[in-house]
Parts: structure tokens; sequence; C-alpha cells
């Protein structure tokens, strides 16, 4: 089964080209990691993905369907998060929008405990009750990877989410990412700038720079040439066995 699917896929803005004929296939249970220089189109591939983006040219397929017929089936953790954290609401309700689409006065109890068994899933389940505004940086990604989950989706799409958050954070949050995808053979896709984050978490990497210079497993893609093309210049050798 294929999880996501795009076929030539070409995004202008204008008179800018963010993204010029990208053509991939990704399994199902697969975890994509998108690398590439600053400003090659990743979010903006995420945000095609998401149907937030018409494509100018050529198509895109999720989960079988054109982009955002089912957005149940996805979760989704922003790289910046625009929520105003001097808002009065606890993270338990910051992880129900990712239920409700939105904010509500009376909390069911059936919700609040598909919130309670996400924040639970994440470690966080001590965080219900605080306000958002007292989170730390872990902690708020944590609510928000509660968030993506509380649906139990089949898709995770993530825009650099170790952003704000210590290595032992960090660690904890690849761990968890792969422990849900292994329980519930879930599809994973994350930008990330850690070239080790891709070559030893991800089953499968898509170098980009508005084109797509690789797409494959991590040991036969992440090659010096893809690389150099890719970002403009040679990146060192990492040794194998390294793991974070």
């Amino acid at each position: 089964m294929v999880a996501l699917e795009t076929d030539n896929l070409t995004v202008r803005f204008g008179d800018f080209l963010a993204l010029d004929g990208v053509s991939f296939t990704l399994p199902e249970s697969a975890f994509l990691a998108l690398i590439g220089p600053n400003g090659a189109g990743k979010s903006t591939l995420i945000r095609a993905l998401l149907g937030l983006v018409a494509p100018s040219s050529g198509t895109v397929q999720v989960l079988g369907q054109q982009p955002g017929q089912f957005p149940q089936h996805i979760g989704y953790v922003p790289q910046i998060k625009t929520f105003d954290r001097s808002f009065p609401a606890l993270a338990l309700e910051l992880v129900l929008t990712g239920v409700l689409r939105g904010w509500v006065g009376r909390i069911k109890p059936e919700h609040k405990a598909l919130a309670l068994e996400a924040l639970e899933r994440v470690g966080a389940e001590k965080l219900a009750a605080r306000a958002v505004g007292r989170l730390s940086g872990g902690e708020l990604q944590r609510v928000y990877l509660a968030r993506a989950l509380v649906r139990k989706p089949k898709l995770i799409l993530l825009d650099e989410p170790a952003t704000g958050i210590d290595v032992i954070g960090e660690k904890d949050m690849y761990s968890l990412l792969e422990r849900y995808r292994a329980e519930s053979g879930a599809t994973l896709a994350m930008i990330t700038h850690d070239l080790d984050v891709a070559r030893y978490h991800a089953s499968h990497v898509a170098i980009l720079n508005r084109k797509l210079f690789g797409f494959g497993d991590p040991q036969t893609v992440m090659n010096d040439d893809c690389l150099a093309r890719a970002y403009g210049h040679a990146h060192h050798h990492h040794p194998k066995g390294v793991t974070l």
C-alpha cells in the first residue's frame, strides 16, 4: 500500500518556483526524513501534503486520496507554534483541539479520556492541568505531539519537531515516534536538518532543494554526490554505528 505519492509536483508562488517536478512514492508504515538546505521547499511539500498549498502542476495523493480529504487520519506537528501562550488554556485543552478542531467550553468525558490517553502516550499526563503558558519548550512539544496523536492517525507529518528541545528530549521524542509507528503501522514524514537523524532513524530519505536529488533508503541516497548537489557543498562522513 502507498501512503504518499507525488508525480511531477510543481508549486509556484508568483514567479518563485518552490518545488520543481518532485516525484516519489512512499509505502505505508515508512519513516521518511525530508532533508535539504533552508528554502529548499520542504515546508511547502508538507503543506501540499496537508492540502494547504495547491500544485501548480503535477499531482499529490495522501493515503490514496486527494490531500485534505480525510484530516482525521493525519496528525501534524508544526515547526512554529503560533498559539498565543498568554491565552488561558490548559495543556489538555490544547490536545483536544486536535479532535474538535477548535476550543470548547465544556469538555465531554469521552473527549477528556482521549486527550489523557494521548498525553500518557507521550509521557506528559502530569501536564494535563498545567497552563500552556507555563510549559517549557520541550513540554510544549510533547503536548503538540499528543495533539497530533490524539486521533490515532495513519500519517504523521512533522516540521522540524526537535526545534526548541534539548538532546535528551529529542532522543525521547524519536523513541516515542518509532514506538508509535511500530505499534500502529502509521507512516511518518518529518523535516529535519539533522543528517544523523535521517541516516539512523528513517527508513526513507528525500533530499530536496526545489528538485528531488535523491530518494530511497538512507545508506544508498545519502552519499556525497547527492548531498553536494543538493546543498551545494560536500558534507563530512559520519562513522557507521553512531546512534543518537
